[in-house]
């Protein structure tokens, strides 16, 4: 590590560190001398990245094949409207760059699955997991536990966080617990939703991807105490958190090949069970014809009051909870369509309605508002 060198530079930028006693030049060194893999760029991988890269790690590694939305930007704070329809670790490696140019950044415009994953950590000391699925941290973990890498882990859904690092090799040679010691296998499949379908406070992954950032750079330097056998729990709401032990479990069986993680997170299964074709339905062009013919017919939208305040294509609204609580006002004959983000709510409804109560005469929104605001009003904000 000696022959590790700085320029003026760089021991300017990097001065306040160097002068932590506890930390100073052996730390940075290790800092500069290190290759950490990001594995997502979005919510965890803004704070992750942008805080690894001003700490002078010397070489980061970006896992990302999607692209940047408009929706994005209310949390992904490495991003701005600029870099809407960029691809993602296109544009965090330019903003990266442009924060630190003493590093070296090497991205993977690609899927990560089983095929590429070892091939692509493989050369890296710490794999930083900054995904929101299942079959993706299974993925980095088992992947991890195969080549021998520490994982830091970290998630995040509304107003909660966790953090922990799996797989740490301490000074005798023994790893530390992973991810399948704390969750052996994954929830059923739609139990747990994404950011993306379950929403999250855009201040929360800053925070969480900063105390990420926090423990891969004391799994680099040495310095302090890592999140190792142990689950940290953060909840924004009550500003309260709680640190749980990790145990590796005799039971956990060992891992020797990478598998299908959406077949082992159901996530397969779980598409091939939508019912949304299992209902009459009709397009969002048709709809759109009925709507300027002044066609008779019954829109109803089955949303929550908060979505409709965000976009609204003019129809009743009666919640889907509240469906059999309000029958009155749906009514048996004439046209009734029935709509909702994606189509699947209002398909559910309609099956209910078919099933219990003996109607013939509803048809299903096909794709919902996401579909209307794609393929007939452009101006209409989706969710």
């Amino acid at each position: 590590m000696a022959n590790i060198e700085f320029s003026k530079a760089e021991l300017e930028r990097y001065s306040r560190h160097i002068i932590i006693p506890e930390f100073n030049i052996a730390g940075q060194r290790k800092l500069k001398a290190a290759k950490v893999l990001v594995v997502g760029s979005g919510g965890l991988g803004s704070p992750l990245l942008l805080y690894l890269a001003a700490a002078g790690v010397g070489h980061i590694g970006i896992v990302d094949y999607d692209r940047v939305d408009d929706s994005n930007l209310q949390r992904q704070v490495l991003f701005g409207t600029e870099s809407i329809g960029k691809l993602k670790a296109e544009a965090a490696k330019e903003r990266i760059e442009a924060l630190n140019p003493h590093i070296e950044v090497t991205v993977y415009n690609e899927f990560f699955n089983s095929e590429n994953a070892l091939d692509i950590i493989k050369d890296y000391d710490v794999v930083a997991d900054g995904t929101d699925n299942f079959p993706t941290r299974y993925l980095v973990n088992d992947a991890c536990v195969i080549l021998g890498k520490t994982n830091v882990y970290a998630s995040i859904y509304r107003f909660e966080g966790q953090v922990s690092v799996f797989n740490y090799k301490d000074e005798l040679g023994n790893f530390g617990p992973h991810y399948r010691d704390l969750f052996p296998s994954p929830p059923p499949p739609g139990l747990v939703p994404s950011c993306s379908e379950g929403g999250v406070l855009g201040v929360l992954p800053g925070i969480i991807g900063s105390l990420q950032a926090l423990e891969v750079i004391k799994v680099i330097t040495g310095v302090g105490e890592p999140l190792v056998g142990r689950l940290y729990l953060f909840d924004a709401l009550t500003f309260s958190h709680r640190t749980l032990k990790i145990r590796k479990n005799p039971n956990t069986p060992e891992i020797t090949e990478l598998i299908d993680y959406e077949q082992f997170c159901g996530v397969e299964e779980a598409k091939e069970e939508q019912p949304v074709a299992a209902v009459p339905s009709i397009s969002v062009q048709e709809l759109k014809q009925w709507q300027e013919e002044s066609k008779a017919f019954v829109l109803i939208d089955v949303r929550e009051p908060y979505e409709q305040e965000i976009v609204d294509i003019g129809g009743q609204l009666i919640p889907k909870g509240e469906i059999e609580q309000q029958l009155d006002q749906i009514p048996k004959t004439g046209d009734v369509v029935v709509h909702c983000r994606s189509g699947k709510r209002s398909a559910d409804v309609i099956a209910l309605l078919q099933a219990e109560y003996g109607y013939t005469n509803l048809l299903n929104l096909e794709g919902g508002i996401l579909a209307y605001a794609k393929e007939v009003d452009q101006e209409l904000a989706t969710y």
